[in-house]
C-alpha cells in the first residue's frame, strides 16, 4: 500500500498553493526542514518568514499578517504551537478571529523517540474550546493536501494537525473534502467505528477482520473535529446502535470526547474510547508505542466486541 506522511502532503500543497494564491504566506520557528515548509521557502522566499526559536512571536506575527488581509500559515510541531504559544493562539487569533491557519506537525505518538516531552496528546482537546477555531485532523495525504486548500479558502482560524511518519495512503482523487463533513468508508448495521487521523487506517483493517467474523462494522472518518458532523454521528448510531471511536491523541478531550457529547445529548449508544488512556508517552518506535498504548486495529476490534456485549 502506498504512504505518505501528513506533513509532506502539507508542504507539496503549500508550493502548488503559493502559485495561484498571492495572498498566502508562510511562518516557521526554524525547523522547516522538519515540518515540510521549506519547499514553500524555496519557491517564495518573499513570502516565507523564519521567525527562529520564539513560537509566541510566531503566532503574534501570522495574526499581524492575517490583520494585514494576507492568509498565513504558521507550522511548528505540535508541542510548541498549542503548548508554547497557547495563549497568543487564544487572544491573539482566537478572540479577535484572526484568518490564521496554524499547521502544526509531529502530533500524538507517532513522533517516536521523541519521547513523552514532545508527544502532543492534548492539542485537539486545546483547540476545539477556542471560540470559533475549525479543527482539522486529515487521515492521509490526499485529504491532507484538499484540507490545506480548504483551509485556505475558509475565513477564521484554522488548527490543522500533521503527523511525523508515512501512513496508508487511503483516498483517490474522487475523495472531496470538506470542512465541517464526515465521510463514511464503509458500510455496516452491527457496531460504528468512527476514527480520526492515522487511526482511520487502523479501524478499516479492523473492520475487515470483524467482516471475517461475521460482524458488519461500519467506517465514519471524522477529518473535522470541529465543527463536527452531528448529523453523521447520529444517523450512524441510530443504524448500528453501538459506538467505538479512534484516535491518536488523549481520549480526555479529543474526538471520543466530542462524539460522546453528541450522543449523550441526542441519541444515547453503548459506546467505547480508544486512545492514549490519560498518560503522557515515552520515547520509542511509532510502532511499538501505537502496540503499548492500545492504539491498534486488534484494539478497536476488542472495543467493538466489548461494545456489541452491552447492545
Amino acid at each position: 500500500m502506498e504512504k505518505m506522511a501528513t506533513r509532506d502532503a502539507y508542504g507539496k500543497a503549500l508550493v502548488e498553493l503559493g502559485k495561484i494564491n498571492k495572498d498566502v504566506v508562510v511562518l516557521d520557528a526554524d525547523l522547516s526542514g522538519s515540518t515540510k515548509t521549506a519547499g514553500f521557502a524555496k519557491e517564495f522566499p518573499e513570502r516565507f518568514f523564519n521567525m527562529g526559536i520564539a513560537e509566541q512571536n510566531l503566532m503574534g506575527t501570522a495574526a499581524g499578517f492575517a490583520a494585514s488581509g494576507k492568509i498565513p500559515f504558521a507550522s511548528t510541531f505540535a508541542i510548541f504551537a498549542c503548548g508554547r504559544a497557547y495563549d497568543q493562539i487564544r487572544n491573539t487569533i482566537g478572540y479577535p478571529k484572526l484568518n490564521v491557519k496554524i499547521a502544526a506537525s509531529h502530533a500524538g505518538l507517532t513522533v517516536g523517540e521523541d519521547g513523552g516531552s514532545h508527544q502532543m496528546l492534548e492539542d485537539i482537546s486545546l483547540m476545539r474550546t477556542i471560540p470559533g477555531m475549525t479543527v482539522i485532523v486529515p487521515a492521509d495525504g490526499v485529504e491532507t493536501k484538499q484540507a490545506i486548500f480548504a483551509a485556505s479558502e475558509h475565513q477564521g482560524p484554522v488548527y490543522i494537525r500533521l503527523g511525523r511518519p508515512s501512513i496508508p495512503i487511503i483516498f483517490d482523487d474522487r475523495y472531496k473534502f470538506e470542512i465541517g463533513k464526515a465521510s463514511l468508508l464503509k458500510e455496516g448495521k452491527d457496531v460504528a467505528i468512527i476514527a480520526t487521523g492515522i487511526m482511520v487506517a487502523e479501524a478499516l483493517e479492523a473492520a475487515k477482520e470483524l467482516e471475517a467474523q461475521g460482524i458488519e462494522a461500519a467506517v465514519l472518518n471524522i477529518s473535522t473535529i470541529k465543527p463536527l458532523d452531528k448529523e453523521a454521528i447520529i444517523q450512524i448510531a441510530q443504524k448500528t446502535g453501538a459506538v467505538v471511536t479512534a484516535e491518536e491523541h488523549n481520549i480526555i478531550g479529543g474526538l471520543g470526547s466530542a462524539v460522546a457529547e453528541v450522543l449523550v445529548e441526542n441519541y444515547p449508544v453503548p459506546m467505547e474510547r480508544i486512545g492514549v488512556q490519560d498518560t503522557f508517552g515515552e520515547s520509542g518506535k511509532p510502532d511499538e508505542l501505537l502496540e503499548k498504548y492500545g492504539l491498534k486495529a486488534k484494539n478497536i476490534i476488542g472495543a467493538c466486541q466489548k461494545v456489541l456485549n452491552r447492545k
